[in-house]
């Protein structure tokens, strides 16, 4: 079932809470791919319920970025939700979400702000912003569809650790679990992002998955230094690859690691053709 309406959500979740039945929710922002279905797919298996959210979110995005461009799919992503066993697609316009007029800056829309510390480093470092709305948007679909579980992939580990930080520190009462990263055969990490790449664009891309799996053999090997095991990536780089960061931090503070340990997960951002990738690994998994 798709809806559009914040009223219409709370009225059929309202009739499966009566009925003792558990909710699941899937945030997403459409686009969706077989990254996607493997988190419908989980809420699926452990809730009574599966409610996914479309939404394109105007306030986690930066200047210059890709907000008009990125791409918007609601029929074939109301295809893969119902073949993935999901019961409603939540997908609500931006004036339904923040009101009349939603004029999106924290001057006039209450935001929810995760600490700095959180959001200064990886992701956050160069999209000043981007985690205010997402934590925003997130407290908003949490309150429009009181789930039980929400169900976030880890290929966004960063957004991940500060989700799980702010239902801590807010005390809301929802699980949320994590699922895996999936990849394509080749190891390219699934991103709606990577409609934007070529065939070659996507050989090059391979570069993040290869850099990931390299450092995580060497620490199996035994190199724990943080510094020796970065080194190892530059073998893999070259003019083509526009490395933004790659960090190996700890996976539930994001506190900067010198010495690896099993608890440590290596991130990476590098631009393809102005094409902005992300990717991490754990390496005591």
């Amino acid at each position: 079932m798709l809806v559009h309406t914040i009223k219409e959500v709370r009225e059929i979740v309202k009739e499966w809470k009566k009925q003792g039945l558990s909710v699941g929710l899937v945030p997403t922002m459409g686009a969706l791919h077989a990254g996607h279905k493997s988190l419908m797919a989980k809420s699926v298996e452990k809730c009574d319920r599966t409610v996914i959210s479309v939404f394109v979110n105007p306030i986690q995005f930066c200047p210059g970025e890709d907000l008009d461009k990125y791409p918007r799919t609601l029929d074939a992503d109301c295809e893969l939700a119902q073949s993935a066993g999901v019961d409603l697609v939540f997908a609500p316009s931006p004036k339904e979400m923040y009101g009349e007029g939603h004029i999106l800056s924290n001057d006039f829309l209450t935001y929810v702000i995760p600490p700095y510390f959180y959001t200064d480093k990886l992701c956050g470092k160069s999209r000043v912003g981007h985690f205010d709305g997402v934590c925003t948007v997130v407290n908003k679909l949490f309150n429009i569809v009181q789930p039980d579980f929400a169900f976030f992939g880890e290929k966004d580990a960063q957004q991940l650790i500060i989700i799980k930080k702010m239902v801590k520190d807010l005390n809301i009462p929802i699980e949320i679990i994590g699922c895996p990263i999936v990849r394509e055969e080749s190891g390219l990490a699934l991103s709606s992002r990577n409609k934007y790449l070529s065939e070659e664009d996507k050989k090059e891309a391979l570069v993040l998955s290869k850099i990931l799996f390299n450092i995580k053999n060497c620490y199996k090997k035994g190199i724990t230094d943080v510094k020796a095991l970065k080194e190892t990536a530059f073998t893999f780089l070259n003019e083509n690859h526009n490395l933004e960061y790659l960090d190996i931090r700890d996976n539930d503070t994001l506190d900067e690691k010198t010495v690896a340990d099993n608890n440590s997960r290596v991130f990476i951002a590098l631009k393809i053709k102005n094409v902005r990738l992300i990717d991490n690994i754990m390496l005591g998994s």
